[in-house]
């Protein structure tokens, strides 16, 4: 098994993992696509004990998209599952979708607009598994608690990392529903990671902060006073016309999945299994995560329950995707990649 090892605070660009911009370029794709083409379109043979014949490479984020992972990780090394697992993490999006489209990964965890944009910039030659992680975006205020609604952000600054990218789209979706213009009506203050955003704030009497778990616990371990004010995806369903906050999903390349259906099958229902499990049993799972260095063990086990962790199959994955993806697109046709996709996107199982 792969894996990057990463400094701690790394983990809130892997929590954008849901939240991250889809920028993908075609020419990078374009490029990956050749090299899928030269890849073998079946699972990998194992070449260690020789005891299971196929292994499935796994791909994540330094975040929840490689949380709902470590159970199936843990089992493999067990030799409990009927085949072998390699796992890549990454703390970019950006670099781990070239991976899924040349066979270095078979099945990656990415932001679900990521994955609109690798469908339509590759003839479409990723489909999408399940759900993976609901919303993971909070507001938190330190000093004064003068923010107990969404109205009462208008007129105030609003520090943020994530401008062009999945978080300005949700909480400009947020505030628009609720009469306020992100563009006019707040002040936002973009930063380029979320430790800058927790620098800028961190000597502030009063401030204001948008941030995704679990980069919000590692915040509230190290800043006096910052408490959680709004949760966008309960603020994002009470809208009740944007479907679920659908942050991240799973994917895998077309021609892998017809190459190895049965053994797709088999992984989808192990996930659920994993991640039904590492929301049951958040003590035991957060030792896994710390194992698979993606981040330490008391942090994750604050985090985990508000990771929102899912595995959302078929077509309820389907209704539930493309509502979201349309609110995007409506937003900004660039970051679902200029059009949403077509039902062939959509894995709906036997």
């Amino acid at each position: 098994m792969k894996k990057r090892i990463l400094a701690i605070m790394a983990c809130a660009i892997l929590a954008l993992s849901a939240c991250t911009k889809a920028n993908v370029n075609e020419s990078s794709v374009a490029g990956s696509e050749s090299s899928a083409a030269e890849s073998k379109t079946e699972a990998s043979k194992a070449d260690t004990n020789g005891e299971k014949s196929v292994t499935i490479k796994l791909g994540g984020m330094k975040g929840p998209t490689s949380m709902g992972f470590v159970k199936i990780i843990d089992d493999a090394s067990k030799g409990s599952l009927d085949y072998n697992v390699e796992f890549d993490m990454e703390t970019s999006p950006d670099v781990m979708a070239p991976k899924l489209l040349s066979g270095e990964v078979d099945i990656a965890g990415l932001p679900a607009n990521m994955g609109s944009v690798l469908f339509n910039n590759s003839d479409g030659k990723v489909v999408m598994l399940d759900i993976s992680t609901l919303g993971v975006l909070y507001v938190l205020e330190k000093g004064e608690q003068s923010v107990k609604s969404v109205e009462d952000l208008k007129g105030k600054t609003i520090v943020a990392h994530g401008q062009g990218a999945t978080p300005e789209y949700i909480l400009s979706y947020v505030l628009a529903e609720h009469s306020i213009d992100i563009n006019t009506d707040v002040t936002m203050d973009w930063k380029a990671s979320p430790d800058e955003s927790l620098a800028a704030i961190e000597n502030m009497d009063n401030a204001i902060v948008l941030l995704p778990q679990p980069f919000v616990t590692v915040a509230q371990t190290k800043i006096e006073g910052l408490n959680t004010v709004l949760d966008l995806t309960k603020e994002w369903d009470a809208i009740g016309k944007g479907g679920k906050l659908v942050t991240a999903g799973l994917f895998v390349r077309k021609d892998f999945l017809e190459s190895n259906k049965e053994l797709v099958d088999k992984f989808l229902s192990d996930y659920t299994e994993s991640v039904k499990w590492i929301n049951e049993n958040v003590e035991e799972a957060s030792k896994l995560v710390e194992a698979n260095d993606i981040i330490k063990a008391p942090i994750a086990a604050k985090a985990i329950p508000y990771c929102n962790l899912v595995s959302i199959t078929g077509d309820e994955m389907k209704a539930a995707t493309e509502d979201y993806l349309k609110v995007l697109f409506d937003l900004n046709p660039k970051s679902v990649g200029e059009a949403l996709p077509g039902e062939e996107f959509y894995y709906l199982g036997k």
